[in-house]
């Protein structure tokens, strides 16, 4: 039986006015942003800014790519380097930070309370915090100058682990992973064909975290040969000349900020599901 919903066609209209509301005023900064990219450089510094050019061009966009053809290194480089850095860092995230979230989560042990006490604590501290422990531990590895310097330290991400674990604890009742084990399923089994379908809206809003931060990092830090540098970096020095190119560095943060963008249209409605989902009952 589909329950009513005890509101009048008055309150829905208010709410759906609200709710445009706070939508348009969202979307204003986007809209500000990819507006930005097709305006001449005079309209840039108009105040107060206009959400739509007046006299809309594709300059900033043809400067942009002008500029990446005249780069020392071929500008594909860059685009090789940082998909390689973020399809390799993100499944590795999503690969270890699940394995481990399904220990803590479904297994006991000793110290496991204690173990994951540890991780939330580590979330208290800011990547600027552990920049140098990094750096140096790269170093003993000799990785400095590497891909992997990029993309081992998002394999042991503290929160895509936390995220699996509590959206595991919610999703995957114990008496599913225990049917599973009298059934002979191994824990291999277990997890890859019975917990990660269960968790999916949790996997894939870590996706859109993970390749969101791998698609904007810089590298400069353990990076420093030019064809193992990203598309960040490239673009970045793109916007390094100021003023003279506000309009280029316009159309490059649109296309910086285009491929999180997409990855989440395609994906709102499992990561809508992560947030809303209440979880399975035993």
């Amino acid at each position: 039986m589909k329950k009513k919903i005890n509101r009048s066609r008055t309150g829905t209209i208010v709410l759906f006015l609200a709710i445009a509301v706070f939508a348009a005023v969202m979307a204003l900064p986007l809209i500000l942003v990819v507006g930005n990219s097709f305006k001449p450089i005079n309209e840039l510094w108009e105040f107060p800014p206009r959400l739509v050019p007046r006299e809309p061009t594709l300059k900033n966009y043809s400067d942009m790519f002008t500029i990446m053809s005249g780069s020392l290194v071929p500008f594909t480089r860059y685009i090789f380097n940082t998909v390689l850095i973020t399809v390799v860092g993100t499944l590795g995230n999503i690969i270890f930070s699940s394995m481990c979230a399904f220990q803590l989560a479904k297994m006991k042990f000793p110290g496991r309370d204690r173990i994951f006490s540890i991780i939330v604590l580590t979330l208290m501290f800011n990547t600027t915090v552990t920049a140098i422990p990094n750096y140096l531990i790269m170093s003993k590895l000799h990785w400095i100058d590497t891909y992997w310097a990029l993309i081992v330290p998002t394999f042991g991400s503290s929160l895509g682990l936390y995220l699996m674990k509590q959206f595991m604890e919610q999703n995957v009742p114990d008496a599913l992973v225990e049917a599973a084990r009298i059934d002979g399923a191994s824990m291999w089994q277990t997890f890859w064909q019975i917990v990660m379908p269960c968790v999916k809206p949790g996997w894939l809003t870590l996706i859109l975290l993970s390749v969101q931060s791998l698609w904007n990092v810089g590298s400069t830090t353990f990076i420093f040969s030019d064809n193992l540098k990203t598309l960040a970096y490239a673009l970045g020095q793109i916007t390094s000349a100021g003023v003279a190119r506000a309009g280029v560095g316009a159309a490059v943060t649109v296309v910086m900020m285009s491929v999180p963008v997409i990855i989440f249209i395609f994906s709102q409605s499992n990561i809508i599901e992560t947030m809303s989902t209440s979880g399975m009952k035993e």
